[in-house]
């Protein structure tokens, strides 16, 4: 237990008494470690953060910091600053009163509150803005008001409820190497709720994902990305594109059949991220689909298709030019996938689409 800066064991959550919204989820984070809890709308992620911060009640199981039990205590006990995804700051105050919110119901001292607010307003970029309403600021500038206020009270550990989500698209991105980098400087533990899976991927040392109430895979981006454990999770991580193959698993390779519309190939298994092989789930042979996505799709249009990758056949039945490169919609069979490049050819030419090794997902049908 003492290994772990935050453990969740085995909570359950229910609304009313209904199903519950958490079904005995188990999850423990380091000290210093930025985890993003990832998933659908409804998944339970947002009441795990709540049930970690006391705002909501625990059924069964337990929440523990740093080893002490902390599951019946208020949300004022608990040792853990949040930042809301609405930044809920007080309209009246200026900026300066906003991050000091914390520190006077602490009670500390004029100068000492002085003196932490200045040093919240350098680190977060906010100079000159001190005095300044906070329906005065940006979009950009509240999160950074909200987050100063959060973090001044200097507790260990951070919670972030969707906070970007509010943001237009290049704030966002901004925002998200700041808080990061924060994060890092103060050493500080985070766990942030996401529904966006780039901002997961970017912020988090590890990558929490849920689906109706469970934690379905836990793990570094990387390893998430490169090696999602079912087929919800390889299309909740992008790849939503899915085809069905069959397949015959050897030691070392899989034999992908020819099939009416797929090329007949022999493909190395991989044994780890990043050694070009194809990702195979447990009890894959025979019947199987495979998931990919659409930016791995390379377009072919002669039999200069590599044999080393899985070769769908088809037409073209669509184009466009969104700028720099050439979109085409390729129907494969009864499915429709969309594949970019930069050469220009006609609606109704039969091509090919080129799925390389590691690009590929394989679960059984």
């Amino acid at each position: 237990m003492g290994e772990h800066a935050l453990e969740v064991d085995s909570i359950v959550v229910s609304y009313g008494g209904g199903v519950p919204v958490l079904k005995g989820v188990s999850l423990g984070v380091a000290p210093g470690e930025f985890i993003a809890l990832l998933g659908s709308s409804g998944c339970g992620k947002t009441t795990l953060l709540r049930a970690i911060s006391g705002f909501v009640p625990i059924q069964s199981g337990n929440v523990r910091l740093a080893g002490k039990d902390i599951t019946n205590l208020p949300p004022d006990k608990r040792e853990m600053a949040m930042v809301f995804q609405s930044y809920a700051l007080w309209p009246h105050m200026t900026t300066s009163q906003n991050i000091a919110y914390g520190l006077k119901l602490r009670r500390m001292r004029q100068e000492a509150v002085t003196k932490r607010v200045g040093e919240m307003i350098s680190m977060l970029g906010l100079e000159g803005l001190g005095d300044r309403k906070v329906t005065q600021l940006s979009g950009g500038q509240r999160q950074r008001v909200a987050l100063g206020r959060a973090l001044a009270v200097n507790l260990p550990v951070l919670l972030l409820d969707e906070p970007l989500s509010n943001l237009d698209a290049r704030i966002r991105q901004v925002m998200r190497h700041e808080i990061k980098a924060i994060q890092h400087k103060l050493g500080i533990t985070a766990i942030h709720v996401t529904h966006d899976r780039e901002e997961a991927m970017v912020m988090a040392d590890r990558i929490v994902i849920l689906d109706d109430g469970e934690i379905v895979q836990v793990g570094a981006p990387v390893d998430v990305y490169n090696r999602p454990a079912s087929p919800f999770v390889a299309s909740f991580m992008g790849a939503d594109n899915v085809v069905p193959i069959t397949v015959a698993r050897e030691q070392s390779t899989v034999r992908i059949a020819q099939g009416p519309n797929n090329d007949a190939a022999t493909l190395p298994i991989s044994a780890g991220s990043g050694d070009g092989g194809i990702h195979l789930a447990n009890g894959v042979d025979g019947g199987v689909n495979a998931h990919f996505r659409s930016e791995a799709a390379q377009l072919v249009v002669d039999d200069d298709a590599p044999t080393t990758s899985l070769v769908l056949r088809g037409k073209i039945v669509q184009t466009s030019y969104p700028g720099g490169f050439y979109r085409y919609a390729i129907d494969v069979g009864d499915r429709r996938f969309m594949v970019d490049d930069h050469r220009q050819f006609s609606v109704g030419v039969a091509a090919g689409i080129c799925l390389p090794a590691d690009t590929l997902h394989l679960y059984p049908a």
